[in-house]
């Protein structure tokens, strides 16, 4: 009898490790060096039921400039809510400000964020955004960038924020449009 159990215990161990009916996933990945082209891409595949999953830019094996963005779509998920994205890529912060909070009053809620570099040498701080079909106008985002040259400037600034109710969501480090870096961070409060 102990050895059946023992038996059974260790079978039932082993199956935990392996389940079964185990979630199957299905990827999409997007490549480019032209933001319109990505944007484009990324909702042709929500289309198909695929979601946002990472984003990184940066300098391919053949030596271009490309940003990848994953995209995943859980095989046996039925609910296939339709999602819509928005891409912003500038190199000024005050335009990055502007466009995002046009984005959030629309109900657009941040993703992820990269520097994307296009091959004419520009690097551009680059916003992924998205839409469900029930994420309406009802849900009103604010958004809040941050953009400076000084990490101890950007560390007060960023508790002033979380003072006010701002949540840090993502940092990157940006080309000014005159040449120089910036440590580049986005912050929201939702308002009820």
């Amino acid at each position: 009898m102990k050895r059946i159990a023992v038996g059974f215990v260790g079978f039932v161990m082993m199956a935990s490790l392996f389940p079964l009916g185990a979630q199957k996933y299905d990827y999409r990945l997007l490549a480019t060096s032209k933001t319109s082209t990505m944007e484009k891409e990324m909702n042709q595949a929500a289309d198909a039921g695929f979601v946002f999953g990472g984003v990184m830019g940066g300098e391919s094996a053949l030596g271009g400039k490309e940003v990848v963005v994953i995209m995943k779509k859980a095989l046996d998920d039925t609910a296939n809510s339709k999602r819509r994205y928005l891409l912003l890529a500038t190199s000024k912060t005050g335009t990055l400000q502007k466009e995002l909070q046009q984005a959030g009053d629309e109900g657009f809620e941040y993703r992820g964020q990269t520097v994307f570099e296009s091959a004419f040498g520009g690097r551009e701080v680059s916003i992924i955004l998205e839409r469900g079909q029930s994420t309406g106008k009802g849900k009103r985002i604010e958004y809040k960038v941050l953009a400076t040259s000084k990490t101890s400037t950007m560390e007060k600034e960023l508790r002033q924020s979380g003072e006010s109710g701002f949540l840090f969501l993502g940092v990157v480090i940006g080309k000014t449009a005159l040449g120089g870096k910036e440590v580049v961070s986005i912050l929201q409060r939702v308002e009820k």
